[in-house]
């Protein structure tokens, strides 16, 4: 890389915010506060703040229809994937599937489970697990 490419290159430290588009913030704050337990920060407006981890999620209406569609997939860590799918069984979540390996690795398998958020969302959690 020339002097003058490394100069102007982007310095991607790490996620700082993600947006996650809602249509009833009330029920969505519910949803990630009270059934996945997530740190709520703030609301301005009708945004809704919540830290995950140190990366901050931001529940938001669209602000236009162009950006009225479902979200990225969301892969929030968990260490014991079994009981968290269990926990949102318990709290009458969508579930789209019970948690299932999706690669071997050399020493460890890397599970997921989805499911939806109170606003049709798909998330997942991930886990893995060692052998």
């Amino acid at each position: 890389m020339t002097s003058s490419a490394a100069s102007s290159a982007i310095s991607i430290q790490q996620i700082g915010q993600i947006a996650i588009n809602v249509h009833d913030t009330s029920r969505a704050v519910e949803f990630y506060r009270d059934t996945l337990r997530l740190r709520f920060l703030f609301t301005a407006g009708k945004l809704a703040f919540f830290d995950c981890g140190g990366v901050r999620l931001m529940l938001t209406p669209p602000e236009r229809p162009e950006f009225d569609h479902p979200a990225s997939i969301l892969y929030f860590k968990v260490a014991d994937i079994q009981a968290a799918h269990a926990r949102l069984v318990e709290r009458k979540v969508k579930i789209e599937g019970e948690p299932h390996v999706v690669a071997r690795m050399p020493d460890h398998d890397l599970w997921l489970a989805e499911f939806r958020d109170s606003e049709g969302n798909i998330m997942a959690f991930m886990s893995e697990v060692r052998r």
